[in-house]
Formats: structure tokens, C-alpha cells, sequence
């Protein structure tokens, strides 16, 4: 079997990596990648994988490509599986063919995991079809950086000048002018529609459309640089009746997600889709307990209880953790009732066979209280599994009502140890807009990261508080919440971040 694999990440969207890539980069020993690569995929790494960083761009290279080459076939005789992970395709303009006959000289088998290229991606996300029947029935890819070595261009000027294709150039934004005259010269009208794409699909994807005799000078005008994919014909007229990307309402929005990386999905995925530049700062992690003797007593002892409080999405899987390993399942509830914290919390329950009680309208532990005593909680034995560290409201308001509350750890927050520098540089860099937090203990926690007197220096960042009991730890730090939302959710956050971009 083959130790080494030459993988196209595709065009940097995280969406857009295929299920085969993702294999190759979570199972691999070794991890060589490009600079078009999406560095977000390393957090799928093995916490043991050796993580190699040979990225070139506009002429700074970290290793040449002869380097490289010499780099994996080192690495790879060490028997060791190799992820090289490169951008788009490796076989489209990624010199994946060179490494190929690299690893076939020095006796080494490889695998090659085909990628989405941008030659494609940009466009469409562009809104722009490469191919259309309206216009053209085909499609050229043309490298816009030929090797300099070379005795003279591969590029076939008269061909393409009076083609009817779409010509679609890779990493030619520095030779625009070159490119836009030859083409002229050999054919092409003037005005010939062209577009540009930087970034293609990525949360900071920029484009315009212009025509063959001035796209030049007005990628000039502003300031258009590479990455870039050039795209010439008349598909491009269609780019602002198709473009849909560039309409997400978040789109170059940077924003901290301060949740743990064990939860942070959901949120990073919605704000995603709305097309922001997620920066994941997990500022607390979700771990076991070392001990989990008193968790399993009272899982034995259930049946005294009549009402069980889940307040939280872990508080759920973490109980269901050790109720399996003691071999025992949701009959173990019945007769009693159970409440959760709001839908999130209810969801997870019902995932498990359990229809819950009980969902407040307000997902805080005050208006579980309200609900609960409604109810006709008073003087009853009241479980309630969470975190090691949580706010005493409700344990101490059912208290106050004559329940016997019995509060049951499943499962602690600790703070993430890592430094805060990466959020101060890209606070420095313009880069973040908004700040999310959504627990009194991200908030508790960033701050031990990034102290208050740094984030004042950046007055313009807005802080996104998912409830009054975030914001109200927000207000003990001095800082105020520019943003609540009503609803107290994830999808509610989001909504109101969305909102304050009107």
C-alpha cells in the first residue's frame, strides 16, 4: 500500500474538501502543505503528526520546489504516511506531477486524492459559469507564470486570441498587462468581458468584471493582487445576475468564536454560511472528571429523584457516558420528570429517547426556577448534572422552595493554555469585527488570555454576548455587550449579529 499521498485541498473553502481528503489528513503521520492550502484543516491532524509548512507565494519561497520534492521522499523511505496537501488540484498547476515522478524514481508508491480546482471554484463562486451555451461550448486553463527557465512560452497567443473559449489563467495577475495586450494582439476585442477572482470561496473573496483593453489598469486601481484566478470570455457577463457569494451578509466579517472546540461547530458553521472569517479561540475545554465513583451512585440511586435538570448540551452526553459504561439506558428515567435549559439541551435529550418536562421560554437558570416551581416542584428531590464550576441560581433558588437538590458533577471546564497572541495580531491586522461569547467561563477565560486593558486599545470590536448572565461577566471586566439577542440560542446569536450588519 501506497505511504504517501498527493491531496488537493481544494480552493480553500472547508466545504469544498472531499470526504477522501479529509481521511488522508486525520489518519496521516506526516503533514507537508502549501500555502493555498487552508491551514484550517490542520486541526484534524493527529496531536502526534508532524506538521511541515513548504508554502510558496509571489516568489518567497519557504523550500523550492526541488527542495520539496527531496523533503517527501525523505520523509516518506521513513515509512511514515505523508499527507502533501496541496491547493486546488495537485495535478492542475500544482506540480503534483513533478513530485509523482520524484516518488516513481526513488521506488516509493503514492496515491493521488484529486481536488476541486479554482480555475472552477472561483468563478462559480464568482457567478460565473466557465462554461455556457449562450456563449461558449469550451474552456481553457492556462498557467498566467510560466517557468522562467524556459526557452520560450508554451502559451499559443494566436490560438488563444481567436478562440471562442473561455480562458481561465492561474497566477497571472502580476503579468495582466502581458497577458490582456497578447491577447489583444492576436484577436481578442477589446472588449472581451474579463473578471477577476482573489480568493476564490474563501470568507474574503473579492471580484469585479471589466474588459480586455482596461482590466489591467483597473486591477491596478484597486489594488488586485494574487491569488487571483483571471477568467476571460463572455461568461464573465453573467457575473452579476449569477453572483450569490458575495450577497452572504457577513461576508469578510471577522469573528472570534470563544467557545470550546468540543461545541464550537454549530456556531462556526452557521457563521460560515453567512460568510463570515471565523478565528476559533477556544477559550475553555470540556473534560472528564478524574473520578467518577459519586456520578455512578447516583445514576444507582436514581429512582429517589422525580425530577432530573439537565442545564446543558454536555451535561447530557457526559451523564450518558456513564450511564453506558455502567450498562444501563434511558428506562432508567421512568417515572420521573425531566427538564432541560432550553432546545439545544432538549434536543440532545431527545436524541437519547427522552422527551423532556419541561423547556422554559427564557433558556436561564432564573426562569427554569419560575417554570419549575409552576410546576409544583416545591419539596421534591431535584437532581441536577453539570459542570464542576457553574452558577449556584437555580441548586440555591430550588433550595429556597423546599427541594432537596442534589447536585451532581459530570464533567469540569478547564482554561485552554495557550497564548492569546494570535487574536491580538489579527485585532492589530483590522481583521476581527465582532467577539462572540457564549458562557460566563469564555468570557472569564479570554480575559485570562487577552487582558482588558489590550482589548480596550481596539474600541471598534463589538462584543456579542449570548444572554444577560454572559453580559452581565462582560460588565464586570468593564466591558459592555454591543449585542444580545432575545432568544438566547446559538441561531438567535447569529441572528443578532446579522441584524447589527443591517
Amino acid at each position: 500500500m501506497a505511504n504517501v499521498f498527493l491531496v488537493g485541498a481544494g480552493p480553500g473553502d472547508p466545504g469544498m474538501l472531499t470526504l477522501r481528503a479529509k481521511e488522508i489528513i486525520e489518519t496521516c503521520d506526516i503533514m507537508i502543505y502549501d500555502y493555498l492550502a487552508n491551514a484550517d484543516f490542520l486541526k484534524w491532524c493527529k496531536p502526534e503528526c508532524e506538521i511541515l509548512y513548504v508554502g510558496k507565494k509571489g516568489g518567497d519561497h519557504t523550500l523550492p520546489q526541488d527542495k520539496i520534492n527531496e523533503l517527501i521522499v525523505e520523509k516518506a523511505k521513513s515509512g511514515k504516511t505523508i499527507c502533501r496537501l496541496k491547493g486546488g488540484d495537485p495535478y492542475v498547476f500544482g506540480r503534483g506531477g513533478e513530485e509523482g515522478e520524484e516518488l516513481v524514481e526513488a521506488g516509493i508508491d503514492f496515491e493521488v486524492v484529486p481536488g476541486i480546482t479554482a480555475g472552477v471554484a472561483a468563478p462559480a463562486y464568482a457567478g460565473i459559469p466557465v462554461t455556457h451555451r449562450d456563449f461558449t461550448t469550451s474552456v481553457c486553463f492556462i498557467t498566467g507564470h510560466e517557468d522562467p527557465t524556459k526557452g520560450e512560452s508554451g502559451n499559443n497567443w494566436a490560438v488563444y486570441g481567436q478562440s471562442n473559449s473561455t480562458l481561465v489563467f492561474y497566477m497571472g495577475v502580476g503579468n495582466l498587462p502581458m497577458i490582456a495586450k497578447n491577447l489583444m494582439d492576436n484577436g481578442r476585442a477589446a472588449d472581451t468581458p474579463v473578471a477577476l477572482v482573489r480568493w476564490g470561496t474563501r470568507c474574503n473573496q473579492e471580484s469585479f468584471v471589466s474588459t480586455l483593453e482596461n482590466v489591467a489598469e483597473e486591477a491596478k486601481a484597486r489594488n488586485f493582487k494574487a491569488p487571483s484566478i483571471i477568467i476571460v470570455g463572455g461568461v464573465c457577463s453573467l457575473h452579476d445576475k449569477l453572483a450569490w457569494f458575495e450577497k452572504k451578509p457577513m461576508l469578510g466579517k471577522g469573528v472570534v468564536v470563544t467557545r470550546a472546540r468540543e461545541q464550537a461547530s454549530g456556531l462556526v458553521d452557521i457563521l460560515r454560511g453567512h460568510g463570515a472569517c471565523v478565528h476559533e479561540f477556544p477559550t475553555i475545554s470540556v473534560d472528564h472528571l478524574d473520578d467518577y465513583n459519586e456520578v455512578e451512585t447516583a445514576i444507582l440511586q436514581l429512582a429517589r429523584y422525580q425530577w432530573v435538570v439537565f442545564t446543558s448540551v454536555n451535561g447530557v452526553k457526559f451523564f450518558w457516558e456513564q450511564l453506558n459504561t455502567i450498562g444501563l439506558d434511558s428506562r432508567i428515567f421512568g417515572g420521573m420528570q425531566i427538564a432541560a435549559i432550553g432546545p439545544a439541551t432538549a434536543d440532545e435529550l431527545r436524541a437519547r429517547g427522552i422527551m423532556p418536562d419541561f423547556v422554559p421560554e427564557k433558556y436561564v437558570a432564573e426562569h427554569v426556577v419560575e417554570g419549575l416551581l409552576k410546576l409544583g416542584v416545591q419539596g421534591q428531590d431535584v437532581l441536577i448534572p453539570r459542570a464542576r464550576v457553574a452558577r449556584e441560581v437555580l441548586p440555591e433558588e430550588l433550595k429556597k422552595a423546599g427541594c432537596n437538590v442534589t447536585v451532581l458533577p459530570v464533567y469540569e471546564t478547564r482554561l485552554v493554555q495557550q497564548s492569546g497572541d494570535e487574536i491580538v495580531a489579527a485585532l492589530d491586522n483590522g481583521d476581527i469585527q465582532y467577539i462572540t461569547f457564549t458562557s460566563s467561563s469564555t468570557v472569564e477565560n479570554f480575559f485570562e488570555l487577552v487582558p482588558a486593558y489590550t482589548l480596550r486599545k481596539y474600541p471598534d470590536v463589538k462584543l456579542a454576548s449570548i444572554g444577560p448572565v454572559t453580559s452581565k461577566t462582560l460588565s464586570g471586566f468593564g466591558f459592555t455587550a454591543s449585542i444580545e439577542p432575545e432568544d438566547y440560542t446559538i441561531p438567535g446569536l447569529v441572528g443578532a449579529l446579522v441584524d447589527d450588519l443591517g
